[in-house]
């Protein structure tokens, strides 16, 4: 068994600030036993404006948010998967949502790039989300071995396309891991159950660290970042504000489990 820990935030549009929150959350959850960490998506940076995050841009392998990453995961000895950092992408104006994932000598291993982008109109609410105007969307699904297990990458909006998980399957996947920044009134509705749908259909373990408060910018998240396991059991849970959820990830009751419970090997279509 391994501890792993959902990292939540509350990302200003203060990049500076936000990496030294990120590393006092990552030395308290490595300081309880923690050996994976995820922070949450836009962890280094919820700006004013959409467009802000041009202006901190990195190609990949390259600047302050990476060699922060890196160089915090060779310090505690931990392994991190960043929620997602702004990437040079094919145009001008926009970036790509990259989650990063680096081992406990700070070498970057593997990136996905955000896929489904959050492009809404909020229902009850004058919140209105154009992620495509800024962000370039990624095509590849990624499903990466670690000593933690098989880790199937997705951020925030991909919740909400089960299709995407299941194709996971094919590659052996046994942890879903899903960086947000779930808004207030969507988290308040959706967060919880569609956490816990993607867990118990595919019968994995789901790490979900959020954004969790009101930023600098006005926006409110929805928090309650959480640990399940594969039979739907929230593990741990930090509702609001910095913090973070932990629980252990334990393959062999997940094998167990599937063994048990074949529902994966009875699919017809």
């Amino acid at each position: 068994m391994n501890l792993c820990a959902a990292i939540q935030m509350v990302s200003s549009g203060n990049v500076a600030e936000n990496l030294a929150d990120a590393d006092k959350l990552i030395a308290a959850a490595t300081q309880a036993g923690a050996k994976l960490v995820v922070l949450p998506e836009n962890f280094p940076l919820m700006g004013e404006n959409v467009s802000d995050k041009l202006n901190h841009r990195e190609a990949e392998g390259h600047g302050p948010i990476q060699n922060f990453l890196a160089e915090t995961a060779q310090k505690y000895s931990v392994w991190i998967i960043a929620g997602t950092i702004p990437l040079i992408g094919d145009a001008d104006n926009k970036v790509r949502a990259a989650c990063l994932l680096y081992n406990d000598q700070g070498q970057q291993l593997a990136r996905y790039d955000k896929i489904h982008l959050f492009d809404v109109d909020v229902p009850g609410t004058t919140e209105v989300y154009r992620e495509s105007d800024s962000i370039e969307a990624g095509q590849t699904p990624l499903v990466f071995e670690t000593p933690f297990g098989k880790i199937g990458f997705a951020v925030c909006y991909d919740l909400r396309f089960p299709e995407m998980f299941r194709a996971m399957h094919a590659q052996g996947v046994e942890i879903l891991i899903f960086p947000a920044a779930f808004t207030a009134q969507t988290g308040a509705a959706h967060w919880e159950v569609l956490l816990r749908a993607r867990a118990i259909e595919n019968l994995c373990y789901v790490i979900a660290p959020n954004q969790g408060g009101t930023h600098s910018n006005g926006r409110q998240t929805f928090g309650h970042s959480m640990i399940i396991d594969p039979w739907g059991q929230i593990l741990d849970c930090h509702k609001s504000g910095l913090g973070f959820a932990s629980a252990n990830i334990d393959l062999d009751k997940l094998h167990n489990i599937r063994l048990k419970f074949p529902v994966l090997q009875h699919r017809r279509f």
